[in-house]
């Protein structure tokens, strides 16, 4: 999601061509990307990925997965119509031309159209006056069509809650295609969907795609240490404050201590911690240049021990979920 604002072309390509040497198979982006989310750069990250697949080829080795934009403020320039077929239509289409592809493997929902606790939210705050449509059902009729069609191959859906997930997998039954995926944050400071909702994907076998496993970079203890940059995005969109509140600095100073006993750095630790859980399908890593992802790849192969395990959950029962 830097590619396009962050990253140039050239950049998002050399990060590309690294990843898959060492094995990475699965790349997530969005028509909402690059971020901030703004019209000039509207599906820039896509059109990156696009131009690199064009190139190298070998398309069916890989998993691409993308997202529709929701309704929302951030959203209005790409459309406002809500979760409908001919949004799903015209999105999945302009999808498919940026990335220079004949299909999607993973097709997610960006966010709920409901009023519900996503993007930094821990409690839901009901709204009576709502005026939201219980559409689970016709999503999922739409989204068949589109299967049907060969465009896209599966469905899933992101910053959802376990209600959210549990009325899609009721309605799959029925013979409509399985939202197979969620992906939502999680990493040290951000735990909440092991209350609840990790049960259900696990008795449902529906897998859990891991996003911002370093917390817009706060793990990787560069604020802290002041080591960052102007050009270190919290820096440079300060409004991504999520992770940077007065208790999730003082987890992170402590994780960042446990990191250093154990002669690891903190992006070691918060990686290797998210890949794993068992409920974790893919840790989605995110860099803005190959030194940052040369580590972020790397930590695939740091196995924490148990008694790591065991201090990071002193830390978590001492200052649980700072930042949901």
């Amino acid at each position: 999601m830097t590619w396009g604002e962050q990253n140039t072309e050239a950049e998002g390509h050399a990060q590309l061509d690294y990843a898959i040497e060492q094995g990475v198979n699965f790349i997530d982006t969005a028509e909402l990307y690059s971020v901030p989310a703004r019209a000039e750069t509207y599906g820039s990250t896509e059109r990156i990925i696009g131009s690199w697949l064009k190139n190298r080829g070998k398309r069916d080795d890989l998993i691409i997965a993308s997202k529709i934009a929701g309704p929302a403020e951030m959203s209005k320039h790409i459309r406002t119509g809500g979760y409908t077929k001919a949004e799903f239509k015209d999105a999945i289409h302009k999808s498919l031309k940026r990335l220079q592809t004949d299909y999607i493997d993973l097709y997610q929902l960006h966010w709920p159209e409901r009023n519900t606790n996503y993007f930094g939210k821990l409690g839901y705050t009901h709204d009576p006056e709502e005026q939201w449509q219980d559409n689970f059902k016709k999503i999922l009729e739409d989204l068949k069509e589109f299967v049907k069609e060969g465009l896209i191959r599966h469905v899933g859906v992101s910053n959802e809650t376990a209600y959210g997930l549990s009325r899609y997998m009721e309605e799959s039954r029925k013979g409509l295609p399985k939202m197979i995926t969620v992906q939502n944050p999680y990493n040290l400071l951000n735990r909440k969907d092991e209350i609840g909702l990790t049960e259900i994907m696990q008795r449902e076998e529906v897998g859990y795609l891991a996003y911002s496993p370093l917390g817009f970079g706060t793990l990787s203890g560069k604020y802290i240490e002041q080591t960052d940059t102007e050009a270190s995005r919290i820096n440079k969109f300060p409004q991504y404050s999520r992770y940077s509140n007065e208790q999730a600095v003082a987890a992170t100073k402590r994780y960042l201590d446990l990191a250093k006993k154990h002669n690891l750095s903190l992006t070691q630790l918060a990686l290797a911690f998210v890949t794993g859980r068992p409920f974790m399908t893919s840790n989605i890593i995110g860099a803005t240049n190959l030194e940052q992802l040369k580590e972020n790849i790397g930590s695939v192969n740091i196995e924490l021990s148990s008694e790591i395990l065991e201090e990071i959950e002193a830390i978590h029962k001492a200052i649980p979920n700072p930042a949901p």
